[in-house]
């Protein structure tokens, strides 16, 4: 819990951006935009270019309001005057092949607008479902946390016997459904957590920034051994990984990444809105994709992570090409040595070689091996004869092609964002066994997106030519598109 004394407040007041974005004076204007900007349509990254014209418009549209002197400057001048280190409210970077700048919403900024979102009057504030909620909350800790199986065991079969009353009260004719105030109480708690999670997405991208600005910095400034900037870095990123936050992180990517998982929300969001308390809240169109803007989100965590991977390739690299410059520099010098002094060499000894011409072995000359034991041969008269031989073996050989194999995962990801090893192999059944169960599994590692799930485990079978049934028990294996 962080303190909230006099000391710490006035720390807060003088260096944190959200604070210095709602003591500006230009805070309506700053609040507003990036709100309709970024954060409703769920915008991760803009161009100069874009938000300037947005900009531009937004500034248009108030001086007409508030008179010609309104706002003066030009819009890119507010955009990097937002950027500045000063101030910090939006990101300004160039992406990879790129050289038009972008701009990202700081998780400063977002939170100050959250807060004033937040004081905003409400018609309606619902307070069961979050009791619900925190109820449940503790519940699975308490779950979580118990070591006797007796107490779990207890506690499981108390909810059975439970389940097992509603569902003979049903079977009755008693079926309870919830009220107009229940539906709306619960679907303003759903969309007050969707929001929340967007928001955390953009802090939790920050920190892995923050690491991968270090890791930069090391490299920049390095001047030991690879070995130790390695260990270090990789201490590094396994401590964020490892943390309460990137467990959490990598266990929402799990559970959001499961195929199961996507349709259920997507059918559950279209129930949901379609009840007609939620249609009064005129709830916003961009919910019945909620779920996709966590992927998105998600996304561009996962993209940082990854360009810590290739700034220790980039580096590795760097140092093996200086390496190798240097090795060539002193081959140079030692030539440039032996041409000076070629026609007026130094007295004495100059050079000493341990033999006056070196010693080559042809591999011609090498002896070959001989058995200890000379074999008998048979005295004997040939006789012409025909043998039956099996040529079976020889038409037998199994070729895995894997461009055809690739090219069904990319026929199968056309109608659908993505699949699962398993499907596939429901839609395309193996025709030559664990051989091109291995193909499969050789291109998964090479695919671009594709995700493999330790926790999760598939079973495939496949029939061998004699008729019998084999299985194999692996990892869950994903096929993405981009």
């Amino acid at each position: 819990m962080k303190s909230t004394d006099y000391a710490t407040i006035d720390l807060l007041k003088r260096n944190h951006p959200a604070w210095r974005m709602l003591c500006s004076d230009h805070a309506p204007l700053i609040a507003s935009f990036l709100h309709r900007t970024f954060v409703a349509p769920n915008v991760r990254v803009l161009s100069q270019a874009d938000l300037t014209e947005l900009l531009e418009d937004k500034l248009f549209e108030l001086r007409g309001h508030l008179g010609a002197g309104a706002f003066p400057r030009p819009a890119l001048e507010y955009l990097n005057d937002w950027a500045g280190n000063d101030k910090a409210w939006l990101r300004k970077f160039y992406p990879p092949g790129s050289d038009e700048a972008h701009f990202d919403l700081a998780p400063a900024a977002e939170k100050a607008i959250q807060w004033l979102t937040s004081l905003s009057e409400r018609t309606f504030i619902g307070t069961e479902s979050r009791l619900l909620t925190l109820f449940d909350l503790l519940r699975q800790m308490c779950e979580g946390s118990e070591t006797n199986p007796e107490a779990r065991i207890a506690e499981l079969q108390k909810r059975r016997d439970e389940i097992d009353a509603k569902i003979d009260q049903i079977r009755q004719g008693d079926l309870r459904l919830l009220d107009d105030t229940g539906i709306k109480d619960r679907f303003q708690q759903f969309v007050q957590t969707a929001r929340e999670l967007l928001t955390d997405f953009r802090e939790v991208e920050e920190n892995f920034r923050k690491l991968d600005r270090q890791v930069r910095e090391q490299i920049a400034l390095w001047d030991g051994a690879k070995g130790a900037l390695l260990e270090e870095i990789i201490g590094e990123r396994d401590a964020i990984a490892n943390s309460d936050q990137g467990k959490s992180f990598r266990a929402f990517w799990t559970f959001l990444m499961s195929q199961q998982r996507q349709e259920e929300l997507s059918q559950r969001l279209e129930h949901v809105l379609t009840l007609p308390p939620v249609m009064e809240m005129q709830p916003e169109p961009r919910l019945r994709r909620v779920h996709y803007d966590w992927l998105e989100a998600g996304e561009h965590t996962q993209r940082t992570v990854a360009r810590l991977s290739q700034q220790l390739r980039r580096f590795l690299d760097d140092k093996a090409w200086l390496e190798n410059r240097r090795i060539m520099d002193i081959l140079r010098e030692i030539e440039t040595s032996a041409l000076a002094v070629r026609e007026k060499p130094p007295a004495g000894d100059f050079m000493t070689l341990e033999e006056t011409a070196a010693s080559i072995d042809m591999p011609m000359e090498r002896p070959l091996f001989t058995p200890p034991i000379k074999s008998v041969i048979a005295d004997s008269d040939l006789e012409n004869g025909e043998a039956i031989l099996d040529m079976a073996a020889l038409y037998s050989q199994v070729v895995i092609n894997k461009q055809e194999l690739a090219g069904k995962i990319r026929r199968a990801l056309q109608s659908r964002s993505q699949i699962s090893l398993r499907e596939l192999l429901y839609d395309y059944p193996l025709e030559h066994g664990l051989s091109e169960l291995v193909g499969y599994l050789q291109i998964a590692g090479e695919w671009p997106h594709a995700v493999v799930t330790e926790k999760e485990q598939d079973i495939v079978e496949w029939r061998t030519q004699s008729g019998a049934i084999r299985r194999a028990r692996l990892p869950k294996i994903i096929f993405a598109r981009q």
